[in-house]
């Protein structure tokens, strides 16, 4: 299954929970990021429940310090 990850594909081997995806990139305990799927933000409590398919287009923003 073929996803958009920040404007990159990933292969992943079968449909994936969101968790499983962030905890792929190292980012599922991370403070201060956001993630949205097609143009949808999914609040992180939701991220173990929500299920990615094919094509689906996952934006992660993080939250940098400074002015």
């Amino acid at each position: 299954m073929k996803i958009k990850v920040n404007n990159e594909w990933v292969e992943l081997n079968e449909e994936h929970e969101l968790i499983s995806l962030l905890k792929r990139l190292s980012l599922e305990t991370k403070h201060g990021i956001a993630v949205a799927v097609n143009a949808e933000v999914i609040s992180r409590k939701s991220w173990s429940e929500f299920l990615l398919k094919e094509m689906d287009e996952v934006l992660i923003i993080e939250a940098a310090q400074g002015g």
